[in-house]
């Protein structure tokens, strides 16, 4: 039986971030990898290996892309794919759009913010990772609900206006 520390655990994530790692790990393997390849093969052209810096990058630049594949082959294997759209319910929980009033700033319109997996959050998209301070505070609550919440600029209050699957 493997240890616990070679287990590889789920990684939630939307059919929309699967998509994604999906798309990321095709230009690895078509563009990027043979695009390095190209690279390497012209660096040799240029003689001394032991002195040629385009080598050498190229080659280390070789070791990123690999490292890439396989971390990306790691986490969509380990994808625990949930469509949000097949959720409902009035709690927040994974793949929820939530809807939130700043109680501690009264002229801030309300954001929305989905809930999702590490993989695929980011912050510019309205997309929080599920292990976030705010997602944390949040997961569990229902609509008309205040979540005090612990983030970077201290502790704040939130009323989830609005929660979504969709």
């Amino acid at each position: 039986m493997p240890s616990a520390a070679c287990v590889a655990m789920p990684n939630p994530i939307t059919p929309k971030g699967l998509v994604r790692l999906h798309e990321q790990l095709k230009h690895l393997r078509e563009f990027d990898r043979p695009k390095n390849v190209r690279d390497i093969e012209e660096a040799r052209a240029h003689g001394d290996l032991k002195e040629n810096a385009e080598y050498h990058a190229a080659k280390e630049r070789q070791s990123h892309i690999v490292g890439q594949i396989q971390a990306l082959e790691t986490q969509i294997a380990t994808a625990e794919i949930i469509d949000p759209a097949t959720l409902k319910g009035s709690r927040v929980m994974f793949g929820a759009t939530v809807t939130l009033v700043d109680l501690d700033t009264a002229d801030s319109p309300p954001v929305r913010y989905q809930i999702v997996g590490d993989l695929e959050a980011d912050l510019a998209a309205g997309l929080i990772s599920i292990s976030s301070p705010l997602a944390r505070g949040l997961i569990g609550k229902e609509c008309g609900d205040e979540v005090p919440v612990t983030t970077p600029k201290g502790r704040r209050m939130f009323l989830i206006d609005n929660v979504e699957f969709l």
